[in-house]
């Protein structure tokens, strides 16, 4: 049955406008969104992108991305749990697993039967994973983990977490390699914390949590790619993941604006709707400058996303892809950041208080400047597509 982009977007709206009011109570009395799922299980969303004869939708990256800007505008939290589940947790046992792991994994995450998240950033080591600490040995037919991974997106109500580690013995080795494995989180040795609503200035919704291995066994078929792919994996996962935070801050700022313009229309100040004052329609202007922009950057990078799968083994594509993405993450988190702020200053008072969506967006999408690679990373990966590949920062 040939994907139905249509429908996606039916059943992505149907989800968005049901959430919206449990979002506002949870929101407000901050804490976790326990309607995410169960209504993305009815809506038919949590396999999106995941191919269709593992359950999923098929999605391809243009329409995923347009999904996951429409969930956006629900708020960043939101939008999180989908690019934790599917961006960077399903994406990369799609892309390096085995028969068994895909059978396992993206059916039943396809279902709802599983939540899927990603553990690459641990307490140490956060834009340089060299630094992980986190191990693995093989013992019998088993990878045995252990280590500690930090902030990490719906890690603390995963069912199955995609981890990467180093070989035991190795961490002071300069040409270490990293592998990456699927961990299920219902064993001996596996323990999450979540970290508390108020331990975070935003996303009082959604989970982030770090999580403890000791002694973690994963069965040999849980490796993805061989040993040593880790860092290709890592680094390819982020391209779908900053893809998601861009798409998802797209829906922010679309969301901002409407927040503004509607607001500008009906709040009165000097005898008029503050919306006829030319400061006020400056930040009109200025958001509506954001999400234009940021459109044509998320589409152009879906779009490359979609031209490098079809070709997996053209780098040039692949590399194009890579570029785009990071461009497109991180001009429309800085527009996000800008939008919010901009309506906030057009809601006054009013958009001072989290009660309102001005703010919580506000608050919410400043975390999108450092997840999926920081603003200091993605400037320094764009400076050097620009300078040459000698040029790079860090070699």
């Amino acid at each position: 049955m040939p994907f139905d982009a249509a429908k996606l977007a039916e059943d992505t709206e149907a989800f968005c406008t049901e959430l919206r009011p449990h979002e506002e109570v949870c929101y407000a009395e901050r804490r976790k969104n326990e309607y995410v799922k169960p209504l993305a299980a009815k809506h038919n969303l949590l396999g999106m992108n995941i191919a269709e004869e593992y359950g999923g939708r098929g999605a391809d990256n243009v329409n995923y991305f347009k999904a996951l800007t429409r969930i956006g505008r629900e708020g960043t939290p939101v939008r999180t749990f989908f690019s934790g589940h599917l961006s960077i947790g399903a994406y990369p046992i799609q892309t390096w697993g085995g028969a068994a792991a895909k059978r396992k994994y993206l059916t039943a995450a396809a279902k709802g039967d599983k939540v899927l998240a990603f553990g690459l950033t641990e307490p140490e080591a956060g834009s340089n994973p060299r630094e992980m600490t986190s191990t693995y040995e093989k013992k019998g037919g088993n990878f045995v983990l252990n280590g500690v991974k930090y902030l990490i997106s719906n890690g603390g109500v995963a069912d199955a977490i995609v981890v990467f580690a180093y070989p035991a013995g190795a961490l002071d080795d300069p040409k270490k390699r990293m592998s990456a494995f699927v961990l299920d989180t219902d064993q001996a040795g596996f323990e999450a914390e979540s970290f508390a609503p108020e331990a975070k200035m935003g996303m009082p919704t959604s989970d982030t949590a770090m999580f403890q291995m000791e002694d973690c066994a994963v069965p040999a078929e849980n490796l993805l790619g061989t040993e040593g792919d880790g860092f290709r994996i890592a680094m390819g996962t982020l391209v779908s993941g900053r893809l998601s935070v861009a798409a998802g801050c797209l829906g922010v700022i679309e969301d901002c604006l409407a927040e503004a313009a509607r607001y500008a229309k009906e709040r009165k100040q000097h005898g008029k709707e503050i919306a006829r004052h030319q400061l006020v329609q400056e930040h009109v202007a200025m958001i509506e400058m954001d999400r234009v922009a940021s459109d044509a950057l998320v589409t152009r990078a879906a779009e490359a996303k979609d031209r490098a799968a079809a070709a997996p083994d053209d780098k040039e594509l692949a590399r194009q892809a890579d570029l785009l993405a990071a461009q497109a993450k991180f001009f429309a988190s800085n527009a996000a950041w800008d939008a919010a702020d901009r309506a906030v200053q057009v809601w006054g008072g009013k958009g001072w208080s989290p009660l309102y969506r001005p703010a919580r967006h506000l608050m919410d999408s400043r975390v999108c400047r450092i997840y999926e690679g920081t603003d200091e990373i993605l400037k320094l990966k764009i400076a050097a597509s620009v300078l040459g590949k000698e040029w790079e920062a860090f070699k």
